[in-house]
């Protein structure tokens, strides 16, 4: 089987002189590329088996990272992450669908992952951002954050939403499995987390209550855990939660623009260029942005735009980077590149350019950005495999500056190239994911339109 985009067929001649009776060896090569389709089915199979193969292996779930290496903190290697395990299980979606690994296998995984969610910390309903693949407990992110994160609940929970579509009209098993996943998003008190305010906030600590007091206001990755609260038919919140809090009362709106493309709302600490690039990922691998609208944005032209201001500035590369251009860009958080050469872990963005690239930024972008997304995927791939393609994809981040790689993986960042090259290619997950009518129901309460899916 083919596995890569490039086939080197090395014919090797011998050549004999009668001034030189050593044999001389001349190569040649032969190189047979890869479609793009060929080449995003190679990128979105290798990606995979990250939530696949590399798994967490008690839970099922996706680990917060994987070091190909080994070379784990103590028991790191068991830390499993909320938020990317949402994307996980829309993956494993992706996977069945693909053909990677049987509906059986997959239904069986999936069972797995719900028995363990059911039985893990949850705290009025939301999970950890991390939990302990062995024993269902809390793993604290942080000193205070020891209890419910509804932003990372809500990235597993779009994901809940779309296995139960996937599911509920089949086998016996299979409407047992949804039936499953539906009780457990069922389960999350999304009025609980407004703390009796018109705002929802991302954590709440038994031990610590409210104190980590961050309000979830627009514009970041957070959209969708508002869409989530509303679309529940049992903790329900009032549309101005919305409306007041994420949208500020409309303060959200921004009438800036880069690169004469139009930035739409103000992105929260990076009103000039956008944030990274992961906002315009996260709330999308499942909610479709196309004809997507409110009265403070058309979601298509917003992460289109913020795409091509990535792009833009990459392109012009002010701070003279080594490799930035049309076929190498893309900023968002990763890991980095730290000033003593160790690997630790940044938020790029156009505002906090470190001159490293991350393979997702482009990759999930290609809804969005597809011929130059392409581009860098081929970049890559073809010229720069040796250094940046391990056993799970492309690895994290980049620097060709620096001539450094992390040669690590991240659950966060893997799973949004799953879930938008699926996407991209056949829309799925978009497709299972908008036509949940509690999806269709919230968004109508939020004011949302979609001519695509007629809401």
């Amino acid at each position: 089987m083919v596995r890569f985009s490039l086939l080197f067929l090395s014919l090797t001649f011998f050549n004999c002189s009668t001034t030189n009776v050593d044999k001389q060896k001349e190569t040649v090569s032969t190189e047979i590329k890869l479609s793009d389709d060929q080449l995003l089915a190679t990128v979105q199979k290798e990606t995979f088996k990250y939530f696949w193969d590399y798994a967490e292996p008690n839970s099922g779930l996706a680990r917060e990272r994987y070091h190909p290496d080994g070379n784990y903190p103590e028991n790191d290697a068991h830390i499993v992450t909320t938020g990317g395990s949402g994307f996980g299980l829309m993956a494993i979606v992706s996977g069945i669908s693909q053909g990677y690994i049987t509906k059986q296998q997959g239904v069986e995984r999936l069972n797995k992952i719900a028995d363990f969610l059911g039985k893990a910390d949850r705290f009025h309903g939301a999970w950890s951002h991390w939990i302990d693949g062995n024993t269902g407990k809390v793993k604290p992110f942080g000193t205070k954050d020891n209890g419910g994160d509804l932003v990372e609940t809500s990235f597993l929970v779009a994901g809940m939403i779309t296995v139960r579509e996937y599911l509920k009209d089949g086998s016996e098993t299979e409407k047992a499995v949804a039936q499953k996943y539906d009780a457990l998003w069922k389960g999350v008190d999304w009025q609980w987390y407004t703390n009796n305010k018109n705002v929802l906030y991302w954590h709440w600590s038994p031990t610590y209550d409210w104190q980590m007091n961050f309000p979830l206001e627009g514009y970041n990755e957070c959209l969708i855990t508002y869409v989530m609260a509303a679309s529940s038919p049992t903790h329900t919140i009032d549309p101005k939660v919305y409306h007041e809090g994420w949208a500020r009362s409309g303060g959200i709106v921004s009438s800036k623009t880069k690169y004469n493309i139009p930035l739409i709302l103000k992105h929260n600490g990076a009103e000039e260029f956008g944030g990274p690039l992961f906002w315009a990922h996260y709330s999308y691998v499942g909610l479709d942005p196309n004809q997507l609208t409110d009265k403070y944005a058309n979601y298509w032209n917003l992460n289109v735009n913020q795409t091509k201001i990535n792009y833009e500035y990459c392109v012009e590369n002010p701070q003279k980077f080594q490799g930035y251009g049309p076929n190498y860009w893309g900023l968002t958080a990763s890991y980095s590149r730290n000033a003593d050469g160790s690997i630790g872990y940044n938020a790029h963005m156009p505002s906090n350019d470190q001159g490293v690239i991350s393979p997702t930024a482009a990759i999930s972008s290609i809804v969005y950005t597809p011929k130059e997304s392409m581009a860098v995927i081929r970049n890559l791939y073809e010229n720069h495999k040796k250094e940046t393609w391990g056993n799970g994809g492309f690895y994290d981040a980049l620097s060709l500056q620096n001539n450094w790689v992390a040669k690590r993986y991240l659950a966060i960042d893997q799973g949004p190239e799953v879930v938008m090259l699926e996407n991209y290619r056949t829309g799925l997950l978009w497709k299972l994911f908008m036509n949940a009518p509690e999806v269709k129901q919230g968004l109508t309460k939020l004011g949302f339109k979609s001519g695509k899916y007629g809401i």
